[in-house]
């Protein structure tokens, strides 16, 4: 059994004496400070130290950490915007860990989860289409799937596929069944990364820069994918994806409170040596202010994600504890890293000090893994829901 207390502080130790002086040195860049060779060399460091794949299954070689033991290492990691990639539990690679591990056949584990786990490879997730295709309603899925005699024909175009540049092989959704706006009718597709039609079209310039494989654009021309690598059952597509969505939007809060901790004590350290009319910054009301919205957004963000984790754990859906979570934890830890630069002033806003690289990295984590408004309008519609069937 795994001590998940020293597990942390030795990821803790990793993390802040392997992983961040390159970070900071390349400015989270991850193309500029080597990209997948700078991922094994640092995967291989974590492996001497047996801390690679925490949240891979056992049979696979991974550590396998419950979501609630996860929390508090993937936080380590995500303390260095690089510390989830040296400990191969960043996205999508993690949340396709997760998915397999509960939906791949014998056959599918062996040839796609054990090669990621161990860090052989890397990954992506296509579902997000360019519009009027799938994007937060994925009922609009226009990538189609045919049946041929040797397996699928896949044909369409996908967008926004994180870490597609590179990816040893794609999780792709493509319709099987019904047409766009269609509930149902979507089925789950493996493809190795070479397989002729996958072509990368373009990177889409975004102000993350972090994230190993870019974020890209695709287009699918009869790709041809055999029977045996359906992943799941067919027509049953948007089910499985359930299964992956929710602990991957968890995850994503874990790493994130990492970044946002980090930029909460750079700002601590700052405010309490600067001086200003007449006392230190940590003096005044206001900045004390500051820090203390700080440690409130943090603790709530890690309770939140708690309660939704444990959830999980316990085998429920936790579609609502994970949208609040998600929800709240954006928009908080997006408060911690803007008052954070706030309090550092002109070097909040510099490279002298990490806090302007996590603004840049954190903020969009509050449009990806759906957008603040979709997941508002999906818990409200649950808490109508609730009441008014309880008053009838």
């Amino acid at each position: 059994m795994v001590d998940v207390e020293k597990l942390v502080q030795r990821t803790t130790e990793f993390v802040r004496t392997e992983v961040l002086p390159v970070d900071d040195e390349f400015d989270g860049d991850i193309e500029a400070a080597g990209g997948d060779d700078l991922r094994l060399r640092l995967q291989g460091l974590a492996r001497e130290r047996g801390l690679l794949s925490p949240h891979g299954p056992l049979d696979c070689g991974g550590l396998g950490l419950s979501m609630t033991e996860r929390a508090g290492v993937f936080e380590a990691a995500g303390y260095s915007l690089f510390g989830p990639m040296a400990l191969n539990v960043n996205a999508p690679d993690e949340g396709n860990v997760h998915l397999l591990d509960h939906v791949a056949t014998v056959e599918q584990r062996s040839r796609f989860l054990a090669p990621l786990v161990s860090g052989r490879c890397r990954s992506a997730f296509a579902m997000t289409e360019p519009s009027p295709g799938a994007g937060s309603d994925p009922s609009l899925l226009m990538t189609r799937a045919s049946k041929v005699s040797d397996g699928w024909l896949l044909n369409g175009r996908k967008s926004f596929i994180t870490g597609a540049d590179g990816a040893g092989f794609f999780i792709i959704m493509a319709r099987t069944a019904g047409e766009p706006g269609d509930l149902g009718g979507a089925t789950m597709f493996l493809a190795p990364g070479d397989t002729p039609g996958i072509n990368v079209v373009r990177h889409i310039g975004t102000m993350d820069r972090s994230m190993i494989g870019g974020h890209c654009e695709l287009q699918f021309t009869d790709v041809l994918v055999p029977d045996e690598f359906v992943l799941g059952g067919v027509d049953e597509g948007f089910r499985y994806a359930q299964v992956r969505l929710g602990p991957a939007r968890m995850t994503h809060v874990m790493r994130w409170t990492g970044a946002a901790a980090r930029a909460q004590e750079t700002a601590i350290r700052y405010v309490a040596e600067r001086r200003a009319f007449g006392s230190r910054l940590a003096d005044q009301g206001m900045v004390q202010q500051m820090i203390a919205d700080n440690e409130i957004d943090l603790a709530a963000t890690r309770a939140l994600l708690m309660k939704a984790c444990a959830e999980l754990d316990a085998g429920e859906r936790a579609s609502v504890s994970t949208s609040i979570a998600k929800t709240y934890a954006a928009e908080a830890l997006d408060r911690v890293v803007d008052r954070a630069g706030q309090m550092c002033g002109g070097l909040g806003v510099s490279r002298d000090l990490p806090v302007a690289k996590i603004a840049r990295e954190l903020r969009p984590f509050r449009i990806y893994d759906g957008p603040s408004e979709v997941h508002r309008w999906s818990i409200a519609k649950r808490a109508v829901r609730n009441v008014t069937e309880v008053a009838r």
